[in-house]
């Protein structure tokens, strides 16, 4: 397997000195000698621990999606919905395009990060991975932004603030489940290292990625 980032010509992000990465240890960063920032980092587990991840997303995305966000009562009636029953209920009052927006920014896109991120995991368990996955962690990458379930969150807790005077809310469990969506993304952003899926694709010529060998 990879060891570090030998003798990588890099520029800094922050002063733009321009230097030579050592090889890292597991668990070890490399900050830049002349302003500190972080140049490049080798976490304890860069595959199977956002694999894990990355699964426990995915069964979390399930649930937010298919139990009930809140449940509302008031003059005696009781009324919930999902986040898929809200973007069809905007869409059925003429808010086609709010509909279309936080459908895909609540369900579309962190479903579509969940999927590629599971494929490019999976893929370069057992290097070299075949040079497609490359492109999926572009997809991966490009989709990731528009994830944006803490947003969601944000506007039904001051939804909830508003109506609290004139109905009793209940947080259902889809409600929880989108938190703890939002907790998972942000640990696999933390585990999850690129350069160790790229140090594990097989080149475009078909050769097999240097420094790469198999087993663990």
């Amino acid at each position: 397997m990879a060891r570090g980032f030998p003798n990588m010509l890099m520029a800094c992000p922050d002063c733009d000195l321009l230097q030579r990465l050592p090889e890292l240890p597991i668990g070890d960063k490399a900050r830049c000698p002349r302003c500190g920032s972080t140049l490049a980092s080798r976490p304890v587990d860069p595959i199977d621990r956002p694999l894990a991840l990355t699964f426990a997303a995915a069964l979390v995305f399930i649930l937010a999606n298919t139990t009930a966000l809140m449940g509302l009562s008031a003059v005696g009636r009781h009324a919930s919905t999902t986040i898929a029953g809200g973007v069809y209920q905007m869409w059925q009052q003429g808010e086609m395009i709010t509909a279309a927006i936080v459908g895909f920014c609540a369900i579309v896109a962190p479903g579509a990060y969940i999927l590629f991120m599971l494929m490019v995991l999976v893929a370069v368990r057992r290097p070299p991975a075949p040079q497609w996955i490359g492109e999926v962690l572009r997809w991966a990458s490009s989709v990731q932004p528009w994830s944006m379930n803490e947003v969601m969150i944000l506007g039904i807790l001051v939804a909830l603030i508003k109506i609290a005077e004139l109905a009793s809310v209940v947080p259902g469990i889809g409600m929880y489940a989108v938190g703890a969506l939002i907790v998972l993304f942000t640990a696999i952003g933390i585990t999850f290292d690129p350069r160790e899926v790229w140090n594990r694709v097989q080149w475009a010529d078909g050769r097999t990625p240097p420094r790469v060998q198999s087993g663990r």
